[in-house]
């Protein structure tokens, strides 16, 4: 069985001894009670693994022995899931599904339809998500901990769409409305792909004209409606299988 990861900035070289503290290392420590000579990967969440070994243990830290380091290509293509604020009681579920099924970049998106509105607390409620991320990262033991942006608008993913067309990217805006399909795009070819995931009452109509005008692809991801928590997170799955990035 593969070691558990927990994340760290700094790791030290090989032969040097690692000190896990903080949230992770009372979660290692007090939640997991990892003791002594248990195997710990360790990750900056930026693609470097560090195999290692528990030296101490106490109620809230970790000393780690490391003992080998390697740093793990992205993937390719990457993909960005732009998502539309779902309701509080599915948010950062949300997140946790699509940084499992392993989104790069996710951008919080206050759209048209939405019924949750950051506008007062977009602060607090990204950091909710960027937390949501790191801990789906864990548990899912991947090397990258997704970037979540700040909160964007409406006319931020129209330039954001934009900018991924112009490099050769694809963007799919999913919708019921779609006759594209997901696999009809020529994702093999892709440098970027961007998926934008409307919220519980659909893409507004304004918000649709917009992006096929900023060169989006309205997309029909399946023959079922999918929750807006879940729609990036079943794409993601697709993308796996249809790029390189499995």
């Amino acid at each position: 069985m593969a070691a558990t990861v927990f994340y760290l900035d700094d790791i030290p070289e090989p032969g040097a001894v690692a000190v896990l503290d903080g949230p992770e290392g009372r979660h290692a420590a007090t939640v997991r009670r990892i003791r002594v000579g248990e195997p710990i990967t360790l990750s900056d969440g930026a693609g470097l693994l560090a195999e290692s070994e528990v030296v101490a243990a106490q109620k809230d830290r970790l000393e780690l022995k490391v003992h080998a380091k390697v740093l793990l290509a992205p993937v390719t293509p990457p993909v960005t899931v732009v998502q539309a604020l779902p309701k509080s009681d599915r948010s950062e579920l949300a997140v946790e599904l699509m940084t499992e099924a392993g989104a790069d970049v996710i951008v919080p998106w206050q759209a048209a339809r939405c019924v949750a509105n950051w506008e007062a607390k977009a602060h607090k409620a990204v950091d909710k998500w960027r937390t949501a991320a790191r801990t789906a990262a864990r548990q899912s033991r991947r090397a990258y901990i997704p970037a979540v942006t700040d909160l964007h608008h409406t006319p931020d993913i129209l330039d954001l769409t934009r900018k991924i067309k112009a490099n050769n990217g694809i963007a799919a805006a999913l919708h019921e409305s779609g006759t594209t399909r997901l696999t009809d795009l020529p994702l093999a070819t892709a440098t970027h792909i961007l998926l934008i995931v409307g919220p519980e009452g659909g893409l507004d109509d304004s918000e649709l004209s917009a992006l096929a005008d900023a060169g989006a692809d309205v997309t029909l991801l399946g023959p079922t409606v999918l929750r807006t928590s879940t729609a990036a997170t079943v794409a993601l799955g697709a993308l796996g299988a249809l790029t390189p990035r499995w």
